[in-house]
């Protein structure tokens, strides 16, 4: 295994960075495309593990992608909602949104899809998405485990129709029925009971299922949520660019946070369709200074002398941030507790898991609840190796750390590569370092 070496800044950041593309944006997008009447031209795509599967799926099904990855950027010849194939492989690897979304996409076919992953991918619930596709018509058949992959699809069309469901562990079985509806034999009316985790990601899909010309019609009454979307709408063809990755700009302006000085992400604002922008609000509360503007965010650390303060923050609106909040709680004055979210146990790795025992190593005093991770900043922080179990969140969230705490190492760096391929050629511009 490889490890990556961090190197200490002493020094106040002063930097202004761009960042690759959404990855939840770019595997929607290439969705909708695939299953529109006509061409769409998506540019600022991610190109990146999860990204590649997710064309290397839509491939298998007969879609026609020309990608230009020197520009980031794909032609999409839409198939208007017939897939090409009738039988299919789908390798998912450890994306889950190509797991979930094409689950639902080749419910849409004619003929036999087959869809598995890597070891944790088989850990990873995909029951609930599968229960709803079989009460509107699909025929779904578990190759292994009930309620995990691998499984098949024996496909003949997606019914449509009405259906109340529980409140399931991750908004993207939700999202991926929404961005297959359109293409069901009946209009979907879809009532979810309860609150969904990731809620913001169900408005990123329903609006960029409007920019490629479907409405869906929503209430959202807090206990419970409600979709409607007519089976007479088609997406239409459409240049699409994708605005940079919120989750993954937290790491750069976290840094800001912990180390001082400022750092502003290009092209991510106030009119970002990603819920996790919001996640310099919580900054904000711990002492930082931010500037809000339509097409940028700037967050400046505590003035020299000041400390982070400690917080208590519900990020069940925005999981993807919670390690990077852990990591900075290490700098901060007194506890910090993130709470509901107890979905982080059923991603890349059990992230709450994760969270404590590498926290640990570092001093830290750890408490992990079924839900919430209190996070107590030791009087001295130590150095450690850090594990990141091919999880790139790990490894990008404890980068932070490594501007600070001597001789700290990240082992397996290569993990970003899930959607950030270059993160520390990137973080290390940003902290004024030469790679190394």
């Amino acid at each position: 295994m490889n490890a990556y070496r961090c190197q200490l800044v002493d020094r106040p950041l002063d930097a202004t960075v761009t960042l690759p593309g959404s990855k939840s944006i770019t595997n929607r997008v290439l969705i909708t495309a695939a299953l529109a009447d006509g061409t769409s031209l998506l540019h600022n795509i991610l190109i990146a593990d999860d990204t590649n599967l997710m064309i290397a799926a839509l491939r298998a099904l007969g879609i026609f992608i020309t990608l230009d990855e020197s520009s980031c950027t794909a032609e999409v010849t839409g198939c208007g909602g017939l897939l090409p194939a009738s039988h299919a492989r789908i390798e998912c690897g450890n994306a889950g949104t190509v797991m979930r979304f094409c689950t639902a996409l080749c419910a849409l076919g004619q003929g036999r899809f087959e869809l598995d992953g890597s070891t944790r991918m088989r850990e990873r619930p995909i029951g609930p998405l599968v229960d709803m596709l079989r009460n509107l018509g699909t025929h779904v058949e578990y190759l292994d485990e009930d309620g995990y992959p691998p499984l098949v699809i024996h496909a003949d069309g997606l019914r449509g129709g009405t259906l109340s469901v529980p409140a399931p562990e991750s908004s993207q079985f939700v999202s991926a029925l929404l961005l297959t509806s359109p293409y069901g034999m009946r209009d979907l009316m879809l009532e979810i009971r309860g609150k969904i985790p990731s809620g913001p990601y169900l408005k990123l899909t329903t609006a960029i299922m409007q920019r490629f010309g479907v409405t869906t019609i929503e209430q959202d009454e807090g206990s419970e949520a409600r979709f409607i979307v007519a089976s007479s709408q088609r997406y239409r063809g459409t240049n699409f660019g994708v605005e940079p990755d919120a989750s993954n700009a937290t790491y750069f302006l976290a840094a800001a946070a912990v180390i001082g000085g400022s750092v502003c992400v290009e092209g991510l604002g106030t009119d970002s369709l990603q819920g996790d922008v919001r996640f310099v609000d919580v900054l904000e509360q711990m002492g930082c200074r931010i500037e809000r503007r339509t097409d940028r965010l700037t967050v400046e650390g505590p003035p020299p002398g000041e400390r982070l303060r400690g917080v208590e923050v519900d990020v069940s609106d925005m999981p993807d941030t919670a390690q990077t909040l852990a990591v900075v709680g290490l700098f901060a004055e007194g506890p910090t507790t993130i709470r509901n979210i107890g979905n982080l146990r059923i991603k890349e790795t059990d992230r709450l898991a994760a969270l404590q025992t590498e926290l640990t190593k570092l001093g830290a005093s750890v408490q992990a609840e079924s839900d919430t991770l209190t996070i107590h900043p030791p009087d001295a922080l130590r150095s450690g190796s850090i594990d990141t179990y091919d999880d790139h969140r790990m490894a990008m969230s404890f980068a932070i750390a490594g501007l600070r705490i001597p001789n700290l190492t990240i082992n397996d760096p290569g993990c970003c590569a899930k959607t950030f391929p270059d993160f520390f050629s990137h973080f290390n511009r940003m902290a004024g370092l030469v790679s190394t």
